[in-house]
């Protein structure tokens, strides 16, 4: 029971807690994923239509690779044609609205594109291997497959946030409900959900290591995760500023941090660690 209340609370009750302050600008992607899915799902419903989604987001493995990386991140809003769409616009919106108000903006754009291609990338190598490579392998047919269009990022970021939040029981319905799906149902979505899990898995773990000082400034330069309640920790909680004025910098004559007015955003410190 202790468990389940600690990772309601870092799951549900601080996500919650941060779209509250927020507001309406806290669902930006989980707005922008469920208008791109109605409208490529409205678009699908014409045959001219279903040519026009099939060309701009249609990502398959024999397609090639540029072609592929050209259309993947229009695929994460192209829904799969023979699932319902409205039980998966429902679970895109909880992943992105959960992952937003969790790890920011920019890094869930970034882990359901990373996690998305991981898994597009891994099902070319497994039809370039053949059927006959140790069970990894799969038919040449699997070239003609659509790839799992939102899915994968979906589950790519439950598991990313219940590996960086500590979250077993998330963690365990996501992965477990993937493992079963292969198994009940093997075919190349499967295979590429598996992909995406651990692709997550793997960008989880690396969540708030120590990097060094170039790579720090590369990443915060392009990727800079913004939270108006101030700097957070992996963990989600926000740790203490030191507010002192002696030391040397005091004696130096420069302006301690707390008693200098930050003039943007940037000098305020708002961000998040790597």
């Amino acid at each position: 029971m202790r468990t389940l209340r600690a990772e309601a609370r870092s799951i549900v009750v601080d996500p919650v807690r941060r779209l509250l302050r927020r507001g309406p600008a806290g669902l930006l992607l989980a707005g922008v994923a469920v208008g791109g899915v109605i409208f490529f799902h409205a678009l699908a419903q014409r045959p001219a239509g279903a040519d026009v989604v099939r060309a701009v987001g249609g990502v398959q493995g024999d397609l090639p690779l540029w072609l592929t990386l050209l259309r993947t991140p229009v695929s994460l809003y192209v829904p799969a044609l023979d699932l319902p769409v409205w039980a998966g616009i429902t679970q895109l919106f909880l992943a992105f609205a959960l992952a937003e108000n969790s790890i920011g903006r920019t890094r869930t754009l970034a882990v359901a594109y990373a996690t998305t291609l991981a898994g597009t990338l891994t099902a070319r190598v497994m039809i370039m291997a053949g059927p006959d490579r140790w069970g990894f392998g799969l038919p040449p047919e699997a070239g003609q497959v659509l790839d799992t269009g939102p899915s994968a990022a979906v589950v790519g970021l439950f598991t990313y946030i219940s590996v960086v939040r500590r979250a077993p029981v998330v963690f365990t319905l996501t992965g477990g409900s993937m493992v079963w799906e292969s198994v009940a149902k093997p075919n190349l979505a499967g295979r590429e959900h598996l992909i995406a899990v651990a692709a997550a898995i793997v960008l989880g773990l690396l969540h708030g290591r120590r990097y060094p000082a170039w790579f720090r400034a590369w990443f915060r330069a392009w990727f800079p995760a913004r939270f108006p309640e101030g700097r957070l920790s992996p963990g989600g909680s926000t740790p203490a500023r030191p507010t002192g004025t002696g030391g040397p910098a005091a004696r130096e004559g420069v302006i301690p941090t707390a008693a200098k007015a930050p003039s943007s955003r940037a000098d305020a410190g708002i961000g998040v660690d790597i």
